[in-house]
């Protein structure tokens, strides 16, 4: 049978009302789906309409949607006024104020403790007229054209016009990546970005949706620069699609990319699965040596390959892989005082203290700079290898991020992987494949100067973990997200290992002076 055609809609660019028209039960409950994908901690989302209209069938889809389960009872709350459901991501609280006698009911049913403390989705209302939310979304529901079809009006206040203008361009890619319009939406966990994800199920077949809306620039804080230009962070999605590209034509299991919008930041991407390395080790479905010693075959066949110069991308323009220079270098480590020394000092880190740390790394950059370049894809560890065991040899390896890709030290994918900030890498595993891939670098290039890697891979290690604590503590005292915090201590032990190299011994004065290691076991009280 083909794919329906989807509803029409009426939008501005940028909104607070969009309007979907005539939509069927399946058109209604996809937008129920893909609210749920925006849906956070904070939020009030409405439904009115009249009797009939369906409040509750919208109502039903979206809680299945949060709960990540399609069979999932779902009571109407008529008679309770209240059913709370509890998901990984988001609480989520639906009333039904059919009944409300009062207002005054609503702070009985503690309806501003459901708001605080996770989402609230509300039937009927206009039954409380003085109900007031910063982040609100309104959804009115009436007859369509036809019986069986509705009209879906959205209204957003707060952070919901931006969410709701993401859903409704979602809304407008799907339509053009035919016939991927009529596909479910199930909520990904994505990474500590700006990034979100979904995977889209359509008759059986499966694509990852990927929203990366262009980041807009920070405040200067270099040179004119933000923190993204001189960190040489990706801004939208043409670096992702350019150097997917580059690695699935060397043969590297990269995603193959069904569809692309690169001014709106949405991709259609192949689906790999759930079988990340960081859930195989945890489910004990694989063994770590095997996952590891694959990955690292596929950085060995990454350092046989050249950067180009550019890319071309699809629809024109190129893409220019960018070098990892003492800038991006030092603005990462910088991140340690700016934030890691305030979350244990509770205060700013001192001028005098701080310059002996910047000129502890001088000699060490410099060195670096020395180093033969080839690809860094920079995010090479377990949340990101995905494991593919139909497949042969290092292509077993599934690669997700790499769109903040730089051309600079082999050394620092390895170290990525071989000391995992998320998940514990033992020490002789670690042993075994840096020698590992010395041994196979040095039987390919006569040239290659095994002494100058192990140096550059100690460095980039020390370099990496240092950014890494720097990174959690701002997620934690800037985002509130302190579910990081607790994999310190284990960054602090790779650290540690680093600094045991003799070459970066006023590295280790600095973190002994400044950072004694009886302060190292625990994560920062934040």
């Amino acid at each position: 049978m083909p794919p329906q055609t989807p509803p029409s809609t009426q939008r501005a660019p940028i909104q607070h009302d969009w309007r979907v028209i005539d939509a069927d039960e399946a058109a209604v409950a996809r937008l129920a789906e893909r609210i749920a994908l925006k849906l956070a901690r904070g939020d009030l989302v409405t439904l009115s309409g009249d009797l009939g209209a369906g409040k509750t069938t919208f109502a039903r889809a979206l809680i299945r949607a949060v709960l990540a389960d399609a069979e999932a009872e779902i009571p109407s709350p008529t008679f309770s006024l209240v059913q709370t459901y509890a998901s990984p991501r988001v609480e989520l609280a639906h009333l039904d104020l059919y009944r409300l006698s009062g207002e005054d009911e609503l702070i009985e049913l503690g309806f501003d403790e459901y708001v605080a403390n996770g989402a609230a989705l509300v039937e009927w209302p206009e039954r409380a007229p003085s109900l007031r939310h910063d982040n609100r979304l309104d959804i009115h529901l009436e007859q369509g054209t036809e019986s069986d079809q509705r009209t879906v009006t959205f209204k957003a206040k707060g952070t919901w016009s931006v969410r709701l203008a993401r859903v409704a361009a979602m809304g407008d890619f799907l339509s053009r990546s035919r016939p991927w319009a009529e596909a479910r939406a199930a909520y990904l966990q994505g990474d500590a970005s700006a990034r979100a994800y979904a995977r889209l199920t359509l008759n059986g077949r499966k694509a990852i949706l990927m929203d990366q809306p262009r980041q807009p620039d920070g405040p200067p804080i270099r040179d004119g620069l933000p923190y993204s230009r001189i960190a040489r962070l990706a801004e939208d999605v043409r670096p992702f699609v350019a150097v997917a590209s580059a690695l699935r034509q060397s043969g590297l299991s990269a995603p193959e990319i069904y569809a692309a919008d690169m001014d709106t930041g949405f991709l259609l991407l192949e689906d790999f699965g759930d079988r990340v390395f960081g859930a195989e080790i945890a489910n004990g479905t694989a063994s770590q040596a095997e996952l590891w010693r694959t990955a690292t075959d596929a950085l060995l066949v990454l350092s046989t390959l050249p950067v180009p110069d550019e890319i071309e991308l699809p629809g024109g323009g190129v893409h220019r892989v960018p070098p990892q220079d003492r800038g991006v270098l030092e603005i990462e480590v910088e991140l340690l005082p700016d934030w890691y020394w305030r979350a244990i000092h509770a205060g700013p880190i001192p001028p005098e203290i701080r310059q002996e740390f910047l000129a502890a790394w001088d000699s060490v950059f410099a060195r670096l700079a020395s180093e033969p370049k080839g690809w860094v894809l920079r995010d090479y560890h377990s949340p990101n290898l995905v494991w593919l065991p139909d497949r042969e040899g290092y292509k077993r390896a599934g690669l997700l991020d790499f769109q903040d890709a730089l051309a600079g030290s082999l050394a620092y994918d390895l170290v990525s992987l071989l000391q995992d900030a998320r998940l514990d890498v033992p020490a002789d595993l670690e042993t075994e494949l840096l020698s590992y891939y010395l041994r196979m670098r040095s039987a390919v290039d006569p040239a290659f100067d095994r002494e100058a890697f192990r140096f550059a891979y100690a460095a980039l290690g020390v370099q990496r973990n240092t950014k890494i604590l720097g990174i959690f503590a701002r997620l934690a005292m800037r985002d509130g997200k302190q579910a990081y915090l607790r994999h310190i201590p284990r960054i602090w032990r790779y650290l540690e290992r680093g600094l045991a190299h003799p070459e970066l011994a006023a590295l280790k004065g600095w973190f002994d002076r400044h950072v004694p290691a009886a302060t190292r076991n625990e994560p920062p009280n934040i």
